[in-house]
């Protein structure tokens, strides 16, 4: 079954000589469960769509459906707050509040909505992420990537349907970039989690379920991950 779809999705930057498509008409379609790539060059526009598919920006033209919601036709103050529910990212930079200690910063998206902490699924993550012992610990007392671990761990905390991860191993070494990794497909299987992840790492992607090749802001054609085979 399906729970994240784009139609036609557009987006230009610029005007004139200046005008650049980012997107254009990029459909899509991501099955509920399932641990998909999107890989493409920089500037082939897989960032842009990464941020239309989570309604962190607007497209020029064309739609995204989530979970049956078209979330383009939600006011930005609903559509805020849908994408807090519904959606966790995990960004590149991991994006953790410094001076909020490791739970703090992961039951943050939790307390922002006014929602009731669910320790007992809480304990499962960070046990599952193996940060028992860093809880207190702040983000500046963290290597790179157990503060990388800490955003998974955010990420996963309102039990969102979709996690949305911008080059999640981007800063991170090789091994570590690996090891996060194998711990998402790890948490999307044991919290039943649909994770799409951009990146430029050919290793990386393969760990998917599928990949989809962006170019100059269009799809260039999908494949199962490690098969080589690209379908039109």
């Amino acid at each position: 079954m399906s729970i994240l779809e784009s139609k036609d999705l557009c987006k230009t930057y610029g005007s004139g000589d200046n005008t650049v498509k980012a997107l254009d008409h990029v459909s899509i379609n991501i099955e509920d469960g399932e641990f998909v790539s999107i890989v493409g060059t920089s500037g082939s526009g897989k960032s842009t769509l990464l941020n239309m598919l989570g309604g962190l920006d607007r497209p020029d033209c064309g739609t995204v459906n989530i979970a049956g919601k078209q979330i383009f036709t939600m006011s930005d103050e609903n559509l805020t707050i849908f994408r807090r529910r519904n959606i966790g990212f995990v960004f590149q930079n991991y994006n953790l509040v410094p001076v909020l200690n490791v739970y703090e910063n992961i039951v943050l998206p939790i307390e922002l909505d006014g929602s009731e902490v669910d320790k007992k699924y809480i304990d499962t993550i960070i046990k599952t992420l193996g940060l028992q012992q860093k809880l207190t610990a702040m983000p500046n007392m963290l290597s790179g990537g157990q503060q990388q671990r800490v955003a998974v761990a955010r990420a996963l905390a309102y039990k969102p349907a979709i996690i949305l991860a911008d080059e999640p191993t981007g800063n991170l070494d090789s091994h570590t970039g690996m090891d996060v990794i194998s711990l998402l497909k790890v948490t999307s299987r044991e919290f039943n989690q649909t994770i799409v992840m951009i990146t430029h790492n050919e290793e990386i992607a393969l760990m998917a379920d599928r990949i989809i090749r962006i170019e100059d802001g269009k799809v260039s054609g999908t494949e199962e991950a490690g098969d080589g085979h690209v379908k039109e």
